[in-house]
């Protein structure tokens, strides 16, 4: 399934998609329309952000509806229509939601409490998580559970693998593996290195796989009659959530996947008022979570939820400053030492798939010390992703993630609890379902292999 295209009658060829393609897939001569290399394509959707050849309403009322028509929008959406575009799963979600047979489970990534309240006129970066959760309780969704939570679930998984991988002198440096995009780059351009990748699943699948197992019987639902439905900040998510893989709940773990662009839509097409809502808490037992799991929408975030937990599983005390400085930044690749007990932890960081290409490059040459790299696709992370409201001012985009990260980043301050494995709804999953971290409970659920697709 193609996930990202553009439209050739749209399209004015200017090649602005082309210059933020981390992927060089974007094909065509300079004054003529586009196309897309699906086998080079990583769905990240920066093309989508950068696009500015549209129409409007305005333009043509006719052929407008026709387009929205194609690309299952809702018509109370009349925004411009950019030749550069994905194509909604919103009637899957539509009619999850209005089948009576079916339980709707519900899921937001961090990212899109910091991202969506643009879409109704908010400041760029306002932080609106008991909106979203209310939000999505009056389109319908039986149960609102939190990625956050399963967030904090990975960074005890991962960090529990790195410190196995660094004992037993198993394969380093190990990637992150939450960037669907950055996989997929990974799988087809270098199948021989995807042994580096973290096992974990991303945050998203793992929850995927407890909805059908774990809350499932928690909540008294048939596996079977549950529809597990994503909100995301990427374009390459629905594409995850297909992948063979991802489903040894016995189950398609995550049934569809929307942005959150989609999201905006579908409350604006219920005609709630979004910025008037009254704050509502996500439901349990899937929506507890530290700020650990609430940085993964920054780059570094995952880095740095990681080194919190992962000091504390090594020397068996608290992370001296909570706050790890030395993960945060924009800068396409930076690197660190930090002492962990006796071991100096070496990691780096990669923001933006093209800074990349590089890595692997020291990696192929034997000149990468590190011991754990988190890559992200994305220019600014997750709070950058395609599906993320489009900025139609190209010099607007820093201030507006500046604004989105910082506030990630005040959301964990603010929370009680900043450390993953302190959250406890996670210890109740482990003592309950999944026993103890890496055992063979969470590897059938939560790990797998990645693969050349």
């Amino acid at each position: 399934m193609t996930y990202i295209t553009i439209d050739q009658t749209l399209c004015i060829g200017c090649r602005e998609c082309a210059k933020v393609c981390p992927a060089d897939a974007i094909q065509g001569l300079p004054g003529q329309p586009q196309s897309i290399d699906p086998q080079r394509c990583v769905m990240c959707g920066q093309c989508v952000q950068k696009c500015k050849s549209y129409i409007a309403p305005s333009f043509d009322m006719s052929r407008y509806t026709a387009i929205r028509r194609e690309r299952n929008i809702p018509q109370t959406v009349l925004e411009p229509l950019f030749a550069a575009h994905f194509q909604s799963q919103l009637p899957q979600v539509k009619a999850a939601l209005q089948d009576p047979q079916t339980v709707c489970f519900v899921q937001c990534a961090p990212s899109v409490r910091v991202g969506i309240e643009e879409e109704f006129g908010g400041a760029p970066g306002s932080l609106v998580p008991g909106k979203l959760s209310a939000a999505l309780h009056r389109l319908g969704f039986d149960y609102v559970f939190d990625t956050n939570f399963a967030a904090d679930l990975t960074v005890v998984e991962e960090g529990t693998e790195l410190i196995h991988r660094i004992l037993h002198n198993e394969t380093l440096p190990m990637f992150t593996s939450c960037c669907p995009a950055w996989i997929t780059w990974l799988e087809r351009n270098h199948p021989d290195l995807t042994k580096h990748l973290s096992s974990c699943k991303s945050p998203q699948q793992m929850a995927g796989a407890l909805f059908k197992t774990y809350a499932a019987n928690r909540l008294g639902v048939s596996p079977e009659n549950v529809v597990s439905i994503a909100v995301m900040p990427c374009t390459c998510k629905e594409f995850e959530s297909q992948r063979p893989e991802m489903n040894v709940s016995g189950y398609q773990d995550v049934d569809v996947v929307i942005t959150t662009r989609e999201l905006a839509w579908l409350i604006k097409e219920a005609g709630i008022s979004f910025s008037t809502l009254p704050d509502q808490p996500f439901d349990s037992p899937l929506g507890e979570y530290s700020g650990a799991g609430a940085l993964f929408g920054a780059t570094g975030g995952v880095m740095e939820a990681a080194l919190r937990t992962g000091y504390e599983l090594v020397t068996g005390e608290k992370f001296p400053a909570i706050d790890v400085s030395a993960a945060r930044g924009s800068d396409g690749f930076r690197t660190a030492e930090v002492d962990v007990g006796d071991l100096k932890l070496r990691i780096g960081i990669v923001t933006g798939l093209e800074h990349a290409k590089p890595v692997i490059q020291q990696l192929q040459a034997g000149t990468l010390d590190l011991h754990f790299i988190e890559v992200m696709a994305c220019p600014q992370g997750c709070i950058s992703g395609g599906g993320q409201p489009k900025l139609l001012v190209d010099g607007d985009n820093p201030l507006v993630c500046s604004a989105r990260t910082a506030s990630i980043y005040a959301h964990d301050r603010a929370l009680p609890l900043r450390r993953a494995h302190e959250n406890p709804a996670l210890q109740e999953l482990y003592q309950q379902f999944l026993e103890h971290p890496g055992g063979t409970v969470s590897h059938r659920l939560l790990h797998t292999k990645y693969k050349e697709p």
